[in-house]
């Protein structure tokens, strides 16, 4: 069994595309109309197009709302994205006007870091020693 894929909530879905791929580097797989403004909208990692999907989910659900500020409230990342370097991502990130709430911090042996993806999420970068 393997993870074929998993979301993050966004309050919009065009607003998030950009940000998961002009900032972040993943590539739009999947944008499929499903009446109204919902897309069945996913992106991948370039490295791994094949690879586990994020589905950039439409935020309508009445319990949607108050799980994300509860979790952004609290600090807690709604998603950890693996990266080589976080510091080095976190310098790339922030020149590109990324906001963290997190700056790299090493935490034994894994780094991490914690940036807002302006969607209504807290997004965990990591690397491991």
């Amino acid at each position: 069994m393997k993870i074929h894929l998993t979301s993050v909530f966004v309050d919009d879905q065009e607003k998030a595309l950009r940000f998961y791929t002009d900032l972040l580097g993943f590539v739009k797989k999947h944008d499929v109309p499903l009446g109204g403004t919902d897309r069945w909208l996913t992106v991948v990692s370039p490295e791994e197009p094949d690879g586990t999907e994020l589905l950039l989910e439409p935020s309508g659900h009445p319990a949607v709302q108050p799980f994300r500020t509860a979790l952004v409230r609290d600090g807690i990342p709604a998603a950890s994205f693996a990266v080589d370097d976080v510091p080095a991502e976190f310098e790339r990130l922030r020149t590109l006007g990324v906001h963290f709430t997190q700056e790299p911090r090493e935490m034994g042996p894994v780094t991490t870091a914690v940036l807002d993806d302006t969607c209504g999420n807290l997004i965990q970068i990591v690397h491991s020693q």
